[in-house]
């Protein structure tokens, strides 16, 4: 059986009886008036943290969720976007479609702003999407391409960026580890259903992003996820993963290269009030400005003894030098 078959089995099951703690650490619920989410829902919230933002929602937008899981994030979404159609779900398994469009006629019966319509649920796959080019504002996916092996990687990003919008954003949750996995682990396809045993380094993860064409990166959060210990796993080491929360943005890639934002942050503190290095940076004096990775190195290089430069925290809260 192929990881992908193994994969549509373990979330059919997860559909037909909800599994509280599948996969991963369950991201959080939003706190927003008039919004309930229904318990079954929050029961098959099956993700390693967040992705879109509500900052990420403004305007109405056109939002795409990839792995619909039991439909809490399509109506946190569509508490922004009310409007018919305007959130779409995209999933392989027929099962999770069936149980997330029952869970919708709960949460219409609970919140009263809530209708159905405004979310589209479609039989899908991640790497053909059944989405037409250039219409989505937002697209999301939670712990979904961690399970895919990196050539279906590849297919699925680039799907993302073809539906996506000039300017779109895909905002996404995935494991990730810097340790070197062996093959027996990447190779079990129960471990990659489980979203264990393909996560990436975090440079590797942000190449894949960026060779589809996405010239702006952020790195919002990076927190503990896993460990695979030798007790449990053919493992000879612990190997520790983390979560990651991204946003690539489909801007212009830039002649230089794509601006990577990792937390850093530039602090000028020199005798005058500002440092302009002419480049479009402008730094006041003792005023921390977020920096992209390219141009924090681009400064050091400047060895100047009156900035400082700060190491990533890999927890980018937006604004900045680009």
């Amino acid at each position: 059986m192929s990881y992908l078959e193994t994969t549509k089995n373990v979330y059919k099951e997860a559909a037909l009886t909800p599994d509280v703690g599948l996969c991963c650490t369950t991201n959080p619920i939003w706190e927003l008036p008039g919004l309930s989410i229904p318990k079954i829902m929050q029961e098959m919230n099956y993700g390693c943290g967040s992705t879109a933002h509500p900052r990420d929602l403004g305007n109405s937008p056109n939002v795409l969720y990839v792995g619909v899981g039991g439909g809490m994030e399509l109506l946190q979404f569509a508490y922004f976007s009310r409007r018919k159609g305007a959130i779409i779900g995209v999933d392989v398994v027929d099962e999770m479609l069936e149980a997330c469009g029952k869970n919708f006629e709960k949460a219409a019966q609970e919140n009263d702003w809530f209708n159905p319509n405004f979310i589209q649920l479609k039989k899908g796959d991640a790497l053909e999407l059944p989405i037409e080019d250039k219409t989505i504002d937002v697209a999301a996916q939670n712990c979904l391409f961690n399970i895919f092996k990196e050539e279906d990687v590849r297919k699925a990003l680039q799907e993302m960026y073809r539906v996506l919008k000039p300017h779109g954003k895909l905002v996404m949750s995935d494991p990730t580890c810097e340790q070197k996995m062996n093959e027996t682990l990447r190779e079990d396809a129960q471990l990659r259903a489980l979203c264990l045993s393909g996560a990436l380094p975090i440079a590797e993860y942000i190449k894949l992003l960026t060779d589809v064409g996405f010239g702006t990166i952020e790195i919002r959060s990076r927190k503990p996820y896993r460990v695979l210990d030798p007790t449990h796993y053919d493992t000879s080491e612990l190997i520790y993963i983390e979560s990651i929360e991204v946003c690539a943005i489909k801007d212009p890639m830039p002649s230089d290269g794509p601006c990577v934002f990792t937390g850093r942050a530039a602090i000028y503190f020199g005798a005058d009030d500002y440092y302009d290095d002419h480049n479009g940076h402008v730094l006041l004096r003792n005023q921390p400005l977020s920096v992209c990775d390219k141009t924090a190195q681009k400064l050091l290089k400047l060895n100047r003894s009156d900035i400082f430069i700060s190491e990533p925290t890999f927890h980018y809260d937006g604004g900045g030098c680009c």
